[in-house]
């Protein structure tokens, strides 16, 4: 049952990327479907290791600012996201955030969408 809610998590994330490729001026996604299904594995795996260090480590900005504090570690491991995809060769240049922008928005869209797909599972 575990291994299910992690298809549809990385599922999601993939259909998150692919949405904010297609709607997101600067955000830039040339890679098939393997290679966003892979990208989607490692925003999958940085939202299940890093996620819960950065929100502790920035927890007071996130309880001074009510909570919009996860934003920022929603967009810094976005773009660490894309700094690791360039450092692998199999997804080298794959993904790229060209502007701040792009880069909050992206987080925007790829944040609702996890947040829909955690209230369903």
């Amino acid at each position: 049952m575990h291994w299910f809610r992690a298809l549809i998590i990385i599922a999601g994330n993939a259909l998150a990327l692919w949405l904010a490729n297609r709607y997101i001026p600067g955000f830039v996604l040339s890679a098939n479907l393997s290679q966003l299904l892979f990208i989607a594995l490692v925003l999958t795996l940085l939202n299940f290791f890093l996620k819960p260090i950065l929100t502790l480590v920035l927890g007071p900005i996130i309880i001074i600012t009510l909570g919009l504090g996860v934003i920022v570690v929603n967009a810094i491991i976005l773009y660490l996201l894309t700094v690791l995809a360039n450092h692998l060769d199999l997804l080298h240049g794959s993904i790229t955030i060209q502007t701040i922008p792009a880069l909050i928005f992206a987080t925007l869209m790829v944040s609702a969408i996890n947040f829909v797909i955690h209230i369903a599972i």
